[in-house]
């Protein structure tokens, strides 16, 4: 549930990636599990769970393209989430 919390809570590339980090964690936590207990169907869906997530902490905490992307892209966003904030409160107050 934290790692879901991280990623819809929308707090930037490093909690969505510390997100997917602990996705990671619990799906290798049931692929052993899962091998251990003879459970092989579970083992095998959190096997592709793992790499989806694993291509999520590549995506937010380890691309050196998308983190410098990301970085560019920031201050515009911060910009415009303030203005959108503004017209809301214009909106609210008519």
């Amino acid at each position: 549930m934290l790692a879901a919390g991280l990623i819809a809570a929308d707090r930037g590339r490093r909690a969505t990636g510390f997100g997917f980090v602990l996705f990671c964690a619990v799906s290798i936590t049931w692929i052993v599990s899962g091998l251990t207990s003879g459970a092989t169907p579970i083992a095998a869906m959190n096997a592709v769970l793992l790499l989806i997530n694993a291509y999520g902490v590549w995506q937010y905490l380890l691309s050196s393209k998308n983190r410098k992307v990301m970085e560019r892209l920031e201050p515009v966003a911060k910009k415009i989430e303030q203005e959108v904030e503004r017209e809301e409160r214009l909106e609210a107050g008519t």
